[in-house]
């Protein structure tokens, strides 16, 4: 049967994404490693790659496609002795395998539970991700999906064995990937009390057909949301329920500081060093002193940092990234300079990988260059 190539997740959080250029056609031989497609996510485009030799047989999404979710089937691929007549007998969904590019650290934890694991049917089409993580198998007939759950095959035998439900955890494993650890940690939690009062649920917000029947029809154009704007919504929105804000103002005296940064800028023309690199290096030292600051909230525990990953934003078309500088505590200012040029740079080309914005623990956006005092984001 043919394998089938789906929508990649590029990311842990990716759950759509648009499937801008095919590389290849129907009829193409392809081989593992070559480029077949671009996809474009909240935060980049990216190149997707064939993960097994054959042909394309058909294409399933055509290129332009919007929102189409991880582990959509996107085409088909026919394999060494398959002819077009293969498609005939194509079910998508069902009785998928999984891919040898499943994570290290998951192939480790569920070795012991492979021979508990029932194959899939010799007649039945395997289901191959590009350049990506495989999916788990996929019922006939399956539910709506809820968000994504990242867990490893083993975490979820044992929390349905436990009758945990994956949705309450938080993952310890690379991404926020739920493993066994957090599983047999949360059975071994008491239960909670079933007198404790529950809490009162959140209003629920407006459908948008609520929100537009507020105002008069025609009064207003309806401008769809790419992928970018839309999650920059949503992830402001969970930073605003989920973080702690306070807000403090200072006014600084920094003549001292220009004066070093025009020094600095004549030794080491061409390259310049902005106020904001500066402000980059200032504040990577501090959350050394004050580490209690490097921290993040993750549910039921905190995540005191390390380093100091300083992400810095980054306004471009259509929205806006935050591209990471590394350990920038162990970093000069010419270091950060030229690093924050560059991710700047790739970041307008749309060319960042998710290491280059994922997993930062302190954020800069600077709008001094604007006449800005202070600003609250």
């Amino acid at each position: 049967m043919p394998a089938t190539i789906l929508m990649p997740a590029l990311s842990p959080t990716m759950e759509t994404g648009k499937l801008t250029a095919w590389h290849v056609g129907k009829g193409d031989r392809i081989a593992a490693g070559d480029v077949i497609a671009e996809i474009e996510t909240d935060k980049a485009t990216m190149e997707v790659e064939a993960v097994e030799d054959g042909v394309i047989g058909t294409i399933l999404v055509d290129a332009g496609g919007e929102d189409v979710a991880v582990n959509t089937p996107i085409a088909l691929v026919l394999l060494d002795g398959e002819d077009e007549s293969a498609l005939e007998d194509y079910k998508p969904g069902l009785n998928a395998v999984e891919s040898e590019s499943e994570p290290v650290e998951s192939r480790s934890e569920e070795t012991e539970s492979e021979s508990e694991q029932t194959p899939a049917s010799d007649s039945a089409a395997r289901e191959i991700t590009a350049g990506g993580s495989a999916p788990p198998s996929v019922p006939a007939a399956a539910p709506a999906p809820g968000p994504r759950l990242f867990a490893s095959p083993l975490a979820r035998r044992i929390a349905a064995q436990q009758g945990i439900d994956l949705a309450t955890l938080t993952g310890s494993g690379p991404g926020g990937r739920i493993v066994k650890a957090d599983v047999e940690a949360a059975a071994a939690r008491p239960p909670v009390s079933a007198s404790a009062p529950a809490a009162s649920a959140p209003a629920a917000p407006l459908s948008p057909s609520a929100v537009t029947a507020l105002y008069e029809p025609g009064g207003f154009e309806e401008m769809p949301l790419d992928s970018m704007r839309a999650t920059i919504a949503r992830r402001l929105t969970d930073a605003k329920r989920d973080i702690p804000h306070y807000y403090l103002t200072i006014d600084c005296r920094i003549d001292a500081l220009l004066a070093a940064r025009k020094t600095l800028n004549e030794r080491l023309a061409p390259l310049k060093v902005s106020v904001n690199d500066f402000i980059i290096r200032a504040m990577a030292l501090a959350l050394m002193r004050v580490p209690e600051a490097n921290a993040a909230w993750a549910g039921d525990r905190l995540l005191k940092f390390r380093h100091a990953d300083i992400a810095m934003a980054v306004a471009i078309e259509g929205g806006l990234v935050t591209p990471i500088i590394r350990r920038a505590e162990e970093k000069g200012l010419a270091a950060i300079a030229a690093e924050a040029r560059d991710l700047a740079q790739r970041a307008r080309e749309r060319k960042l990988l998710p290491p280059d914005y994922e997993g930062g623990s302190f954020t800069v956006s600077n709008l001094g260059m604007f006449g800005i005092r202070n600003f609250t984001a």
